[in-house]
């Protein structure tokens, strides 16, 4: 079976946070939350100064933190080793939010129809879901047979991003790799020698986030170095609405 796993090339991202966009639409995740987050750091000082971008989405991480806290078993690993989010069985305790050392859950506060950048109600939109209405969002899916694809579907409950569990089913590239520009962001089976993935960590030096942490995160990045002391964040997309 496919071991999942995502590479991506800091020196080619532009910072265009299409991937943002592009996760937004296809997963019609809820207001103010975003999957996959574009970072921006600035280095040095004028005239020797220099700013750089780091996509950031779920790590997916074979040692993952979050689904050893949680109390019900709605966050689990595929058999593929995605890290996964049953949405009919999460009881909303956040825990796994707590845990997870980058940040990448985000917590239902409305009941869907509330929670959407516009009224489902509204006459333009016929009763149309916002963005749309995608029914592979409500499928189950894997050898489990569990729902866990899509955002917003109910309220109280943790999602993240799934890597777009329902185009991997279809042999679809997650909308984030399918839509960069500059083809930053690779996709593959870590597993497989001849997969992209695999050729590009044969190819050319990787690190990985907070590695130190034990969590073995399954997203790698090519070119730039990790975050640290000496780079201030001067722009941070993400946004956390709780109310």
């Amino acid at each position: 079976m496919a071991r999942y796993g995502m590479v991506i090339d800091l020196d080619k991202c532009t910072g265009c946070r299409a991937c943002m966009v592009a996760c937004k639409v296809e997963n019609n995740t809820p207001q103010a939350n975003f999957w996959m987050n574009v970072f921006r750091f600035e280095e040095g000082e004028f005239p020797n100064s220099r700013i750089w971008f780091m996509p950031r989405p779920c790590m997916h991480c074979d040692n993952a933190p979050c689904v050893k806290v949680c109390p019900v078993g709605a966050r689990f690993k595929r058999l593929d080793g995605l890290t996964a989010t049953d949405w009919e069985r999460c009881i909303g305790c956040r825990y796994c939010e707590v845990a997870c050392p980058y940040g990448v859950n985000y917590f239902n506060w409305k009941e869907p129809a509330e929670n959407q950048y516009l009224d489902w109600d509204d006459a333009f939109l016929n009763g149309a879901n916002v963005p749309y209405a995608n029914p592979d969002l409500a499928l189950a899916y894997g050898p489990e047979e569990r729902r866990t694809a899509g955002g917003g579907q109910n309220k109280g409950v943790v999602e993240k991003c799934t890597f777009c569990v329902h185009r991997l089913e279809k042999g679809l590239l997650p909308a984030c790799a399918d839509i960069c520009p500059t083809h930053a962001i690779h996709f593959g089976d870590l597993d497989d020698p001849n997969s992209d993935v695999s050729k590009l960590l044969q190819q050319r030096a990787s690190f990985r986030l907070l590695e130190d942490a034990g969590t073995e995160p399954r997203v790698h990045y090519l070119g730039g170095h990790p975050p640290d002391a000496g780079t201030r964040q001067i722009e941070e997309i993400k946004v956390r609405v709780e109310r």
